[in-house]
């Protein structure tokens, strides 16, 4: 069958180029450039990768101007209302759902693998309780590199998904660890009577020997909701496709590098204001608005062209539509607020920023919906989890994203090292 082709001519030498038109089997098509800069002696120019496909996949697919998200084909809706997170990561690394049997297998793998090799542990002694818990998070990640330093090596599928199951297991006890470090306060060791989600939220909040609001156990009691509303975040942020921090991990795996400490790279990208870090941003904006009286006189700044106020958590680079994942979130933190009984000022004041800019044509003219990181935010708020661990919990979400298409970049025997050029215009 003869591929649609497109031709490119230079019209001060008259020369023309012909390149191959690849048809992907959702989304826009993509002009194979390979050989340009051999054809022509000319690079592209397209600073922030706006226009450009560097690489193929089969794990995640989004069209931002419908508002739509797919994790292996199956719509982001579906999975948050009827699959778990550990489910998901199953599908993400499996390109299937797991039966009922699998799911079971995995989750107690999950589970037994979750503890933390005694040498790491002692590794967070090394740090200052003050520091941030990303960059706690990040050194210890790179840190885990040296306990299975193996993994630098890998030929099988049973390896990548030995590898890949042991940094999703660990992951969460890392955060954890990483937090209570900042607090000056005992670590709690992973419970593996507990599945994935709740045994994180019990390393977080567990004070063994305390008196406050503690089970029988010694842990803090848990309520069914929190744990559901806290997967579904973690299901919602498995992965997004090329974003910034997951082209970084696919940059670093192209080096050769030890898959963690790819991962590790990833977090760093993620700690970013612009990235990850935007949820811990939406707060500290809610709690300098105040009340919301003050919410009309900061919406009329946001739409001053003159103001350098912007609101935060709302657009998207790739969404022009409501994000799929912020509508889910939009429910979830309603039902939150009717099954905790909660009614805080900050949820008054985000209520209302929602209800103006979605009825506002500046904000609607101009695709300014808001976005996941709005709705993250207000929810582990909710939650009493601290800002600090805000996007902590986004990297246990994505670490299965970003490993999936770590493996993807390994077995593509096309892939290259990554080797952007430039435009110089220095002496």
């Amino acid at each position: 069958m003869k591929k649609n082709t497109m031709t490119l001519t230079n019209n001060m030498t008259g020369d023309s180029y012909e390149y191959n038109i690849l048809e992907g089997t959702r989304g826009p098509s993509v002009l194979d450039v390979r050989t340009f800069f051999a054809d022509t002696g000319m690079f592209t120019y397209d600073p922030g990768f706006t226009s450009t496909s560097a690489c193929e996949s089969t794990v995640t697919f989004i069209d931002g101007g419908k508002g739509e998200l797919r994790y292996r084909g199956i719509a982001i809706e579906d999975l948050a209302k009827n699959n778990t997170y550990l489910e998901t990561c199953f599908l993400l690394l499996n390109k299937r759902l797991p039966s009922k049997e699998e799911l079971y297998a995995f989750d107690l793998e999950i589970r037994h693998r979750s503890f933390l090799h005694e040498g790491l542990r002692h590794l967070f002694n090394a740090f200052p309780d003050n520091a941030h818990p990303m960059a706690t998070l990040s050194a210890a990640v790179t840190a885990l590199s040296t306990f299975y330093n193996d993994h630098i090596e890998m030929n099988k599928e049973e390896e990548f998904l030995e590898m890949s199951h042991r940094i999703i297991s660990k992951m969460p006890t890392i955060a954890a660890f990483a937090y209570r470090h900042s607090l000056g306060i005992p670590f709690i060791q992973p419970d593996i009577d507990l599945g994935f989600t709740k045994n994180f939220l019990t390393m977080m909040r567990a004070y063994p020997g305390g008196k406050m609001h503690l089970c029988p156990n010694g842990h803090e009691e848990i309520k069914n909701v929190e744990v559901r509303a806290l997967d579904t975040i973690f299901t919602l942020h498995a992965d997004h496709e090329q974003n910034a921090s997951t082209t970084v991990v696919r940059g670093v795996a192209s080096t050769g590098a030890h898959p963690y400490v790819a991962i590790s790279s990833g977090i760093s990208a993620l700690w970013g204001r612009a990235h990850g870090g935007a949820n811990e941003s939406v707060i500290a904006q809610l709690e300098y608005i105040g009340s919301v009286e003050n919410v009309e006189a900061f919406i009329q700044r946001a739409k001053d062209p003159d103001d350098d106020f912007r609101l935060m958590g709302f657009g998207h680079r790739v969404y022009k539509n409501f994000d799929p994942r912020a509508k889910i979130l939009k429910s979830l933190q309603d039902e939150l607020r009717e099954e905790l009984n909660l009614d805080t000022e900050l949820m008054a004041i985000a209520r209302k920023i929602e209800e103006i800019a979605l009825n506002d044509d500046y904000f609607v003219s101009r695709n300014l919906y808001p976005n996941i990181d709005f709705y993250t935010g207000i929810i582990l708020t909710a939650l009493q989890i601290p800002k600090s661990m805000f996007t902590p919990i986004f990297v246990i979400g994505r670490t299965v994203g970003w490993i999936t298409q770590w493996i993807e970049f390994k077995k593509d025997k096309t892939s290259k090292i990554a080797r952007p050029r430039q435009l110089y215009l220095g002496d």
